[in-house]
């Protein structure tokens, strides 16, 4: 194995052991989490794995907005897509969770004006996400949680 592959491992492994301390603080917590999601609204994000078809969780922040849900595949303003984003548009069938409430719902990306309509409320109420939106080449996909029920 070679020492880029042995470093990816390690990144990877970290932040499963993240998610895993967050996702556990939000259940234990009924959705409230501290250090970098002090007050931020957290949700936990329920895929499949597109090749694997395992069940994934990530926990992220969401924006709640005209009665929807949206998510942010921003991975801190890296150039490449997080896991999940790829794994919800193999299978848009997802699970949310926010706070106490457990739903299915339907994951549907936004584009164009919509996209960027929806980026800039997101990105004014936390500005960390204009950051991330200027630091990467890759436009930041923006996910409607459409609810199953």
């Amino acid at each position: 194995m070679s020492d880029e592959e042995t470093s990816k491992d390690d990144a990877a492994k970290a932040t499963n052991d993240w998610n895993a301390t967050v996702i556990e603080e939000f259940r234990a917590n009924e959705g409230i989490v501290g250090g970098q999601f002090q007050g931020a609204p957290v949700l936990l994000l329920g895929t499949t794995g597109a090749r694997t078809h395992a069940k994934r969780v990530n926990p992220m922040m969401y924006l709640s907005v005209e009665g929807s849900i949206y998510v942010f595949a921003s991975k801190a303003g890296a150039d490449t897509n997080p896991d999940w984003y790829h794994n919800l548009v193999a299978d848009p069938v997802v699970v949310v969770e926010r706070g106490t409430e457990k739903y299915k719902a339907t994951a549907s990306p936004l584009s164009g004006e919509e996209r960027d309509r929806i980026y800039a409320i997101q990105a004014e109420r936390y500005p960390g996400f204009a950051e991330y939106q200027e630091n990467t080449k890759r436009t930041i996909p923006v996910v409607e949680l459409i609810r199953a029920d």
